[in-house]
């Protein structure tokens, strides 16, 4: 796993500019065959947890996780990674309203469009749907956070708001908050459970599916 999270560094200065040496080696190393682009850490956050909920060791499967920070970035991910650069496999997972970046990317590189798997909104909201409001609000609650979830609700900007978009703002109000409940809320998941964008993201990079 070290050796993954040091690719991805790798990957991350080499897209800043950085030579793009150590990327190829550590590439070899691990025996990478995909790489799954993802806007930010909330994304892997969900895939590694539900990846490890269904017993997968991607890192061993030869599949590399990478968030880049922002969708803006994808064509700069997919040139180092896909056919032009790394030449690996590319997937990945992408909000409704940044698919055009992801399809434009992916173009650019000569990679496959069809294996961008898209959330309604985002994966936070895939998530809050497929669990219900209240069961999200239990587990903000064994988390400690119900106080801050009810000051967020008493705030005149959100009183009358939906519920499930109330969610939505609180898990976004705090550093670190989005990539924590990205692994809560997809651990709570029932197996029928698992919205189908994640689902088939999943199934796309491997065999092994429960």
């Amino acid at each position: 796993m070290a050796d993954m999270w040091a690719f991805r560094d790798a990957v991350g200065s080499w897209a800043a500019g950085a030579p793009g040496g150590p990327a190829r080696d550590l590439a070899v190393r691990l025996g990478l065959r995909t790489a799954v682009l993802l806007e930010g850490p909330s994304d892997l956050a969900a895939v590694e947890t539900l990846a490890a909920r269904r017993g997968r060791d991607l890192a061993a499967e030869g599949v590399c996780v990478v968030p880049m920070g922002g969708a803006m970035s994808v064509g700069r991910y997919a040139g180092l990674l896909g056919p032009p650069g790394l030449g690996l496999r590319l997937t990945g997972l992408c909000d409704v309203r940044e698919q055009g970046f992801y399809d434009r990317g992916l173009e650019r590189a000569g990679a496959t469009r069809q294996d961008i798997y898209v959330c309604a909104a985002d994966l936070e909201d895939e998530l809050i749907r497929a669990l219900g409001t209240a069961r999200v609000e239990e587990i903000i609650r064994d988390e400690g956070d119900l106080r801050a979830w009810q000051t967020l609700q008493r705030q005149p900007a959100h009183q009358g708001t939906p519920r499930h978009q109330q969610l939505r703002r609180f898990l976004g109000t705090k550093k670190g908050r989005k990539i924590r409940y990205g692994s809560l809320l997809t651990e709570a998941l029932a197996p029928g459970e698992v919205p189908a964008p994640l689902d088939a993201l999943l199934a796309s990079v491997g065999p092994k599916r429960t």
